[in-house]
C-alpha cells in the first residue's frame, strides 16, 4: 500500500519510528513532514494530508500529534476524509471494520511505541465490512452527505 504520513513537532521521532515499521511490512511511505521538531501548525499537515488520500494519491493516512485531537478534527474537515482517533487494536479494527476509515490518527504522547505499531499494523490489515444487512455502508454513506450540507 501507499501510506502518506505527517505529524506535528510533537509526533515527529513517532513519525520516523513508524515510516521504518512500514518499511518492513513492505509499504511505500509518503513522508509529508515536518522532518524537525520545531513548531508548527497541525492544520496545515491535516489538510494536506488528507488531501492526498482522498484524491487517491495514498491508500490509506497516518497522522500524528501529541493527543491525535487535533489532527483527527482537522483531517476530518476534508470533504472524504474519515479520520478516526484510536487509541488500541480494537478501536484500530472499528474504525476500518465499521467506519471505513482511510485516515489513522494516534497521540505520540498517549500511547506507546509497540500499541502505536499494534494500531498501525491491525488498520492496514483491517477490511470494511458492510454488514449483513447493510448497515455500517448505510452509515458511512451518511458520513458523507451530512458532509456536504
Amino acid at each position: 500500500m501507499r501510506i502518506a504520513i505527517a505529524a506535528d513537532h510533537a509526533g515527529v521521532d513517532v513519525k520516523d519510528d513508524l515510516k521504518r515499521f512500514l518499511a518492513t511490512l513492505g509499504h511505500q511511505t509518503e513522508d509529508l513532514g515536518p522532518q524537525s521538531r520545531e513548531s508548527v501548525d497541525y492544520p496545515d499537515f491535516a489538510h494536506h494530508l488528507a488531501r492526498e488520500v482522498v484524491e487517491g494519491k495514498a491508500d490509506r493516512g497516518v497522522l500524528i500529534c501529541g493527543s491525535g485531537i487535533g489532527m483527527s478534527i482537522a483531517a476530518n474537515k476534508v470533504p472524504g476524509a474519515r479520520a478516526a482517533l484510536v487509541h488500541d487494536a480494537y478501536t484500530a479494527r472499528m474504525a476500518r471494520q465499521h467506519n471505513d476509515a482511510n485516515i489513522l490518527v494516534l497521540g505520540a504522547r498517549v500511547l506507546g511505541p509497540d500499541l502505536l505499531k499494534d494500531c498501525l499494523h491491525v488498520f492496514l490489515n483491517e477490511d470494511f465490512t458492510p454488514g449483513d444487512d447493510g448497515r455500517h455502508l448505510r452509515r458511512v454513506q451518511k458520513l458523507e452527505l451530512h458532509g456536504e450540507r
